[in-house]
């Protein structure tokens, strides 16, 4: 071995690894539909027609957030518990409006 000759290049790795989990994972656009239908239900109590779409789209989102390619899983949940209240607040909103219909309020003075 001669001092005089340059040392050996050292060995040439492969690309550099990407990192580690992959790409970040969206949320759900059915959750996020869930939780304002939710909100929409509760606030118009007497319209089930929302509550009842934000609980069938948190169904429809836990699909996919169960097969890992979407998040959200709060949002769901939450338009899910916000679905089953309007639901029940429109219910009760409707027996209210019925009972009290078919009474008569008017108290005559004779």
């Amino acid at each position: 071995m001669s001092y005089s000759e340059p040392p050996p290049p050292p060995p040439q790795y492969g690309a550099p690894q990407p990192p580690a989990g992959g790409a970040p994972v969206g949320t759900s656009g059915m959750a996020i539909a869930s939780l304002v239908l939710g909100i929409l239900g509760i606030l118009s109590c007497g319209c089930l027609v929302f509550s009842i779409l934000a609980i069938v789209f948190s169904r429809i989102s836990n699909k996919d957030i169960a097969a890992g390619t979407k998040s959200g899983a709060g949002m769901a949940k939450a338009g899910f518990i916000l679905g089953v209240v309007g639901v029940a607040l429109g219910i009760i909103y409707w027996i209210i409006v019925i009972v009290s219909g078919n009474v008569n309020w008017t108290t005559s003075s004779s």
